[in-house]
This record gives structure tokens, C-alpha cells and sequence, in this order.
């Protein structure tokens, strides 16, 4: 453990990651390709919690937009989180990786309940805990369910995978190719500045909380580890 930056980690795992260049649903071959990537780092000792999203599935807010009611747009939402966790779990556990699955909302014949002290238990014995299904409350993202566990498990960072974005910029690098990539922020910097890294709610509780935030390209294999071992890739938001 004495050349790893960080022993407890939250990371957070877009849908879309999942899918790979097929950018909806779940693609086995990139899922795989994901859970090596997470095991090198299992392998340094590290303690692993994860949130994944459900982008690749069903977007709570798309679905408000075309008039359906939003709670039960952001429901539906959360059930495809649950898909993905499982897939992932999955995928885990065939490279040899012992899982667990906690749902915020309760499903006892595919995964465990949230249940806070039982999580730490699973990550003191080495497991990894994949949290599914958002808060459990419509109205928040898996952003701020990122941020939310990552306090509650006392996690001393979270690590923000996305997909072919390495960092933070102050406009979109995809549009604008002048855009300024920015190497260290605090979360106060991401409030003011209006940057689009996660929702407000998740930067103020990380804020709050002290935890750190990294920003990284998950397209580069092995940029995991690279974080968890302190080698400056990506954008890194100081808690305070």
C-alpha cells in the first residue's frame, strides 16, 4: 500500500462507459475490458466502492422532457443503474474479483440493501461494493449519490471516469478547440465558474465533506491506476 496515493476510493462509472462505441446499452467486451482496468488497482490493496450510472439505458430527465412525470422517469432511471451494476459484478468476479451489489431501493433476490456499516465491512474484507439504484429518491443523480457515499463510507477521493474527455476544460474540447484544460481546481472554482463536472448539489456535499475529486479519461486503459498511484492525469478538484 506504500506506493498508492489513495487507500478507499469512490469511482464513478458513467453508463456510457459501459457501452463502449455502441453508446447505448451494455457491451460485454468493454465491460471486460473495464473490470481489468479496476482489478489492477484491486490488486494494489486498494478499497473499492463504485457508483455507475444509467445513461446507457434511460435518462430520468429525457424522459421528463417528452411529458413523462419526472419522479417516475428518474425510478425507471435507477432500475437501469441496477442492470449495469450487475453487469458489471459480473464481469468482476470472472477476472476473479469478489463483489458485492447494494441497491438503494430493496431487491433481496439480486442484490443486497444499502445498509452503511455493512459496505465498510465488505471493503475492510476486500470486496468491492457496486452501489445501484441512485439515493433510493428521485430528483438526484448518480453524481451526487457518488458524492453522498463517498462520505458515507469515508472515501478519500472519487474518481470520475468519463468517456474520452481527459479533464476539465472551461468550455467543451469537443466544440471549441481552444478550449483550456485546467490541471487543479477546488469545488468552490467548479460552483463559480459554472463548469459542467457534476451537478451542484454533488460539489457542494464533496465540498462539504472534504473529499477530493478526480477527472480522468476511462478510454485509456490502466488511467486508474495511474490516479490511485498520485500520477497527474486529468483534473484533479481539491476538497476545499
Amino acid at each position: 500500500m506504500s506506493n498508492v496515493k489513495y487507500k478507499r476510493v469512490l469511482l464513478k462509472l458513467s453508463g456510457e462507459a459501459l457501452a463502449g462505441d455502441q453508446g447505448q446499452g451494455i457491451n460485454p467486451p468493454e465491460i471486460h475490458e473495464v473490470a481489468k482496468d479496476i482489478k489492477q488497482v484491486y490488486e494494489l490493496g486498494v478499497q473499492i466502492a463504485i457508483v455507475v450510472g444509467g445513461g446507457n439505458m434511460w435518462r430520468g430527465e429525457a424522459g421528463a422532457k417528452i411529458g413523462m412525470e419526472r419522479a417516475q422517469a428518474d425510478y425507471i432511471g435507477m432500475l437501469g443503474t441496477v442492470m449495469n451494476a450487475l453487469a458489471l459484478q459480473d464481469a468482476l468476479e470472472a477476472v476473479g474479483v469478489p463483489t458485492r451489489v447494494q441497491t438503494s431501493i430493496e431487491m433481496r433476490q439480486i442484490a443486497e440493501p444499502y445498509i452503511r456499516r455493512k459496505a465498510i465491512r465488505h471493503l475492510e474484507k476486500n470486496r468491492i461494493v457496486i452501489f445501484a439504484a441512485g439515493t433510493g429518491s428521485p430528483y438526484f443523480s448518480t453524481d451526487t449519490t457518488a458524492a453522498l457515499r463517498a462520505s458515507e463510507i469515508n472515501a478519500e477521493v472519487i474518481l470520475m471516469a468519463k468517456n474520452g474527455v481527459d479533464g476539465i476544460y472551461d468550455s467543451d474540447p469537443n466544440k471549441n478547440p481552444d478550449a483550456k484544460k485546467y490541471s487543479k481546481l477546488t469545488h468552490m472554482d467548479i460552483i463559480q465558474k459554472g463548469l459542467r463536472v457534476m451537478d451542484s448539489t454533488a460539489s457542494t456535499l464533496s465540498m462539504d465533506n472534504d473529499i477530493d475529486l478526480v477527472v480522468f479519461n476511462m478510454n485509456e486503459h490502466g488511467n486508474i491506476k495511474k490516479v490511485v498511484e498520485g500520477q497527474e492525469i486529468g483534473t484533479t478538484v481539491e476538497g476545499k
